[in-house]
């Protein structure tokens, strides 16, 4: 059976907690949250090699509000150059996300609340729509699923995901992606957001400088769809083979860009080079096996400098035809 081992320590682990004493709410909060995660993988499936950006902001964002037509245009931008898009499936800039994206191009990740999150009119019905029971389930989803990230003004919620977003970024927890915060022209919601982050974490040392290159503000829609497009421009995906970092790439590096690389940001690593190379023993039958990479012992720790090096990377792409389909994967 394909998958099988994988498939026989889940089963295992369901048996070890049923030999353990419990409570009944214990077991409805796991038969729940692997009904969330089971809807949502029957879903996301047959979507798997297509690229999509999950789009966050305030679900009481007026439509005729200047952050909701951004929202539409941005979706519409994005979904132009062959993204998908996933929203929360609610009202607001979620109901904008899915607007201007359109029913073929949608997700929503819906949470039941018992007020303010029905579903909008752009995805009501649709199959791609998700309806979770727990924020940490569609949390989860909304991070697996994601191979870029849009934030636009909002509250609690939207401050949130920045949060943890930025958090499983700067810890290597999630995969390498753009994150892009998008202000209304003549606002300052996300630049006001930084300078609190510039003198509260940054001044007193609680973060790096290079911290601040996990992100990117900008108050105009071309910029925030080219800061995503970029990002997939040679750089394609990543993965740790034991203690190494290896980086796929949609076209090989000359040798004169690999030692400009080395050159410029041996700082963060802890030994060696970083090399080219084809697929490693570990990777071979793969659906990526094809692809050049670049190999490296990363620290694991200077996550700012690597998504710098990432920028170069695509820069070195500027001209390859081969960056004109950033949306497969």
């Amino acid at each position: 059976m394909k998958h099988g081992a994988l498939i026989q320590q889940a089963l295992t682990t369901l048996v070890r907690m049923a030999e353990v004493e419990g409570d009944r709410l214990d077991w409805k909060i796991l038969a729940s949250s692997l009904q969330d995660m089971e809807q949502a993988f029957r879903v996301f499936y047959p979507y798997r090699h297509v690229r999509k950006i999950a789009i966050f902001g305030s679900a009481r964002i007026r439509r005729d509000t200047l952050e909701y037509q951004m929202a539409v245009d941005f979706a519409k931008c994005v979904t132009a150059q062959g993204f998908m898009v996933i929203t929360g499936g609610g009202p607001g800039i979620m109901q904008a996300g899915n607007e201007g994206a359109g029913i073929d191009k949608s997700f929503g990740l819906n949470i039941r609340l018992p007020f303010e999150q029905g579903s909008n009119p752009f995805i009501e019905g649709d199959p791609k729509l998700i309806n979770f029971k727990y924020f940490f389930t569609r949390k989860l989803f909304f991070l697996r699923e994601s191979d870029a990230l849009a934030l636009f003004p909002g509250g609690f919620g939207t401050q949130d995901e920045a949060f943890e977003c930025l958090t499983l970024m700067q810890t290597g927890k999630s995969d390498l992606l753009p994150l892009v915060l998008i202000d209304p022209p003549g606002t300052s919601y996300w630049q006001g957001w930084e300078s609190h982050v510039r003198e509260h974490l940054l001044k007193p040392g609680l973060i790096s400088a290079d911290d601040l290159h996990l992100y990117t503000i900008t108050d105009r829609v071309d910029v925030a769809c080219e800061a995503i497009a970029g990002f997939y421009r040679v750089f394609h995906s990543s993965r740790y083979v034991g203690n190494r970092l290896v980086i796929r790439l949609n076209l090989e590096l000359s040798d004169a860009d690999v030692e400009y690389l080395n050159q410029n940001f041996s700082d963060i690593l802890i030994q060696g080079r970083i090399e080219k190379t084809t697929a490693l023993p570990q990777e071979v039958g793969s659906e990526t096996e094809h692809l050049p990479r670049l190999v490296m012992y990363f620290n694991q720790r200077d996550l700012g400098r690597l998504y710098q090096m990432l920028r170069v990377i695509n820069q070195f792409g500027l001209d390859a035809p081969e960056s004109k389909h950033p949306e497969q994967k």
